[in-house]
């Protein structure tokens, strides 16, 4: 079955002027800084891979990046930047989707693995990682932590607000955000699977890889119970 494109034209045309934390040109060098190391003598593998915001920037650190995306109109905003169309993209779902060759590191960043909305296709989402890792390479995801509150309001300004409506019992939620555009608000709402530091490790278990760190930022912040976030890295056994 198909899923749906909640990245549509509407969505890539206003991605790149979004704002918050990770829009700001700090974050994104501390995140392509962080990545680089991994992909030392290797590629890069992006899921979701969108307008590339972090693509090119490690791109610009002399990492050969690839992706998978299933929006065709994100990717066309990232074939309109300069060096975005020497990056090789397969438009599909990356819970099944293949890219050519392997690589020495997988990326997911900006909560994408809550994008997959079940526990089947965030499992498969690490079973498709590590089937596109070498030996020794690492699956690197960036996810916020679980938020209990049944809404929160994450973001308020005079031209966007974003509203997080959270159901523990399924952990299912929904972001809704309304965006002034040209004098008028518009509404999109994105449906999301919440999943636990704990939860995430079982995944990576299941698909034959092992925690190697854990971290509350970019920066390698210490991750612990007062941490929004966390950068976990888990590693495919080399032997």
């Amino acid at each position: 079955m198909t899923k749906p494109n909640y990245f549509g034209a509407a969505a890539a045309t206003r991605y790149d002027d979004s704002v918050g934390e990770e829009f700001e040109t700090d974050v994104i060098a501390a995140t392509a800084n962080f990545l680089a190391p991994f992909a030392v003598s290797g590629t890069a593998l992006e899921l979701a891979i969108g307008t590339g915001r972090i693509a090119l920037p490690l791109a610009e650190r002399g990492v050969e990046v690839h992706g998978i995306d299933l929006s065709p109109e994100m990717v066309a905003r990232l074939r309109e930047k300069p060096g975005g169309d020497a990056i090789p993209v397969a438009i599909g779902d990356y819970a099944t989707t293949r890219a050519d060759g392997a690589f020495r590191l997988v990326y997911l960043v900006f909560n994408g693995i809550m994008n997959q909305t079940t526990q089947e296709d965030q499992v498969a989402s690490f079973r498709n990682a590590a089937a596109h890792l070498d030996p020794g390479g690492c699956f690197v995801i960036e996810v916020g932590v679980l938020n209990n509150r049944p809404i929160e309001v994450f973001d308020l300004s005079e031209t966007h607000v974003g509203i997080d409506e959270y159901d523990p019992a399924t952990q299912q939620s929904v972001s809704h955000h309304f965006t002034l555009v040209d004098g008028r608000w518009q509404r999109a709402s994105v449906p999301f699977r919440s999943v636990s530091p704990g939860e995430l490790d079982l995944m990576a278990q299941l698909a034959g890889m092992r925690l190697r760190e854990r971290w509350g930022g970019w920066n390698r912040e210490p991750f612990g119970s007062d941490s929004r976030k966390h950068v976990s890295v888990w590693e495919k056994p080399s032997g």
